[in-house]
């Protein structure tokens, strides 16, 4: 559900700029405060989770999403519509880490396969089905009203989850006598940091010129000086974030990994949509149902993923990415041979082999990144690893988006060369997850050691 918010409102903008009369500022601000606010709590939530019980925290976090939902579809401004959309960002950050948290606290390493893998099916579902749905709610809702019905859908789906996430999940395990000291220094650091190195991404469009990339290496020097904090905190008490955890090779791997093809694999949804909707004219319901194929091979591959890690370990990522990179580059390949073609019939064979290779990425590679991370910081471990996915796709959908919208003044046929290119950068990126994967292989090859396996640590 809250992943789904990432991608589902993409297909509302049109109706809802009609219903409220919004600006193209306000309806970047709709889009990219979700991501933003999303972004940043993610850490200290997780860290929360850890230290107060992840169970109250996951509770927390999906009533204040189901509240916040509610407040968008009621709302009557641009800026009513923002303010719910920040607050439900956050909430959405307060409940990803207690997921994973949970998972690393209820499983021993080399039973967290298969949860893992469901995960990574929730995942892609969610990532890519979030077009087809919004397309399904507007059509039923109608054009002045069906974007409410994008938001109020949660309602009862959170309900439930708030009665059953209380009465299914364990309570806090941390003992009575464990510090709490919260670090609040640290989530100050980690804030800025996160937020001047997302704004100039998310914003990209809305505030033109040069200027706002000054704000990255502003980002990442508070980054820096976050790191240099949290390692001196760590001699006096529990830090908002271990950065030990990057000395574990499949952690620090790992998280490049996911980073680097969170960059490429979520690009590729907000260009889909928009060469469909805009430069094929193609209904909201059509561009969704498209990528309905990859959001199948990636349900069905993520689940068989989570029972196969243990036995291949990262030779498993590499094969996934290998099939995504693949994927991609015969979408863009059909594009070109079938420019007058249907869209949807020509890119459903290479979308579905790019969603297998990404039911066998997703997973598996958290399996593998979060093996070493001990319980008692699984909920901020999980959190800097999702805050890592979060910057890659706002970096990849900025770089990906300027290809697109460059390539679109290139003359005649410009909307099927922009979408080639676009998907052929997306496949680039992914690649380099790709060289990633790879060095860890041969890595562990040299040491003898032919695949990275699951083992129970810190339990």
């Amino acid at each position: 559900m809250t992943l789904l918010d990432i991608s589902i409102v993409n297909v509302a903008l049109p109706s809802l700029e009609r219903a409220l009369r919004a600006d193209p500022s306000d309806l970047q601000w709709v889009l990219s405060g979700y991501a933003l606010s999303f972004g940043l709590v993610l850490v200290p939530a997780g860290r929360f989770g850890d230290v107060r019980g992840r169970r109250n925290a996951f509770v927390f976090g999906i009533a204040l999403f189901t509240l916040t939902s509610a407040l968008a579809g009621l709302a009557q401004s641009p800026g009513w519509l923002v303010a719910a959309r920040l607050l439900q960002g956050a909430a959405a950050g307060v409940v990803n880490p207690q997921v994973t948290g949970l998972i690393q606290q209820l499983f021993a390493a080399p039973e967290r396969g298969r949860p893992f893998g469901w995960l990574g099916a929730t995942i892609g579902i969610s990532t890519a089905i979030g077009p087809l749905l919004g397309g399904l709610l507007i059509a039923a809702g109608g054009p002045d009203h069906g974007w409410r019905w994008v938001f109020f859908v949660n309602v009862p789906v959170g309900i439930v989850a708030v009665l059953l996430g209380w009465r299914l999940l364990p309570g806090r395990v941390t003992p009575r006598g464990a510090r709490r000291r919260f670090d609040p220094v640290g989530v100050l650091l980690l804030g800025v940091g996160v937020t001047l190195v997302l704004l100039p991404l998310v914003q990209r469009e809305q505030w033109p010129g040069a200027t706002k990339w000054l704000l990255l290496p502003v980002g990442l020097a508070i980054l820096t000086g976050f790191v240099a904090w949290e390692r001196r905190y760590a001699r006096h008490g529990p830090p908002l974030f271990d950065v030990r955890l990057f000395r574990h090779r499949s952690y620090a791997l790992g998280s490049t990994i996911a980073l680097l093809y969170f960059g490429g694999f979520t690009a590729t949804f907000f260009i889909f949509t928009l060469y469909l909707q805009n430069g094929r004219g193609y209904s909201a319901l059509v561009a969704g149902a498209a990528i309905t194929p990859f959001a199948l091979g990636s349900a069905v591959a993520s689940a068989v993923g989570g029972r196969l890690v243990n036995r291949y370990g990262r030779p498993l990522v590499a094969v996934g990415l290998v099939g995504v990179v693949t994927g991609l580059g015969l979408a863009a390949l059909a594009i070109e041979l079938a420019p007058k073609a249907p869209v949807p019939w020509v890119t459903a064979l290479p979308l579905l082999l790019a969603g297998i290779g990404s039911g066998l990425v997703i997973a598996p590679n958290q399996t593998l990144t979060l093996t070493e991370v001990p319980v008692p910081q699984a909920g901020s471990g999980a959190g800097m690893l999702q805050t890592g996915q979060r910057i890659g796709s706002a970096a990849g959908i900025a770089v990906v988006g300027a290809v697109f919208f460059s390539a679109l003044a290139d003359g005649a046929d410009a909307w099927s060369r922009a979408f080639e290119r676009s998907l052929l950068t997306s496949a680039a990126i992914i690649a380099l997850a790709l060289v990633a994967a790879t060095v860890d292989i041969v890595a562990n090859h040299r040491r003898g050691r032919p695949r990275e396996r699951g083992r129970p640590v810190g339990r």
